[in-house]
């Protein structure tokens, strides 16, 4: 099982560790800080050894990194683990933004389906299966989530259920939701964000979250 310390510390950029096992392209490391596309949210980007990672994947308990063609690795080597941390930041931030979005249209319209989800680097985006806009909603629901984020609280993410690597993020009197995910440390660094609304079909209802640092 890759020991994930992206859980550890979501902030780490940079890991020397040991390749774990090596099947051709594929390569397994022992420990990583390299998230791989889960819970909707995108794969980091980033190097194993010098080498650009050209795809991350979930295997059960395990991560398989696939590298260029003639990589050289050979497991047992020592690696050098490095993502692309602006990127992986403005994940966290949008991540955790959508996150809030999610609980409080689900607060104001029972009954609501998710029905989608996926955060990008440019932008988060939930899709409902609701049969009216969600445009009305959207100035009360930007309120709402910035006064979360300018009240600055703590967040608490950690392992529900370590042995099968259940985890959680938490707001102390706002929501605890199971989630897998990179998390931030305080609601404050998401900072400044846009909302928006799209019709992506009949029945269905997207909001897209958007930082306002570009």
């Amino acid at each position: 099982m890759t020991r994930k310390l992206f859980w550890d510390d979501p902030y780490r950029s940079a890991l020397d560790t040991v390749v774990a096992s090596v099947d051709g392209e594929t390569v397994r490391l022992a420990e990583t800080i390299f998230y791989a596309f889960s819970g909707g949210q995108e794969s980091d980007h980033g190097c194993i050894g010098g080498l650009p990672v050209l795809e991350a994947r979930r295997q059960g308990h395990d991560i398989a990194y696939t590298l260029p063609a003639g990589h050289g690795l050979q497991g047992g080597m020592p690696v050098t683990v490095e993502i692309d941390w602006p990127r992986r930041y403005r994940l966290m931030r949008l991540h955790f933004a959508a996150e809030l979005v999610l609980e409080l249209v689900c607060a104001r319209c029972p009954g609501i389906d998710r029905i989608g989800a996926h955060i990008g680097a440019d932008k988060a985006r939930i899709d409902f299966a609701w049969p009216q806009p969600l445009t009305p909603l959207l100035p009360d629901l930007h309120r709402q989530v910035s006064a979360l984020i300018e009240a600055d609280r703590p967040i608490i993410s950690a392992f529900s259920d370590a042995a099968n690597e259940r985890r959680y993020w938490e707001v102390e009197g706002i929501a605890r939701v199971a989630c897998g995910g990179t998390h931030l440390r305080r609601t404050g660094e998401v900072g400044v964000l846009a909302l928006k609304r799209r019709n992506v079909g009949k029945g269905k209802e997207r909001v897209e979250i958007l930082l306002a640092d570009g």
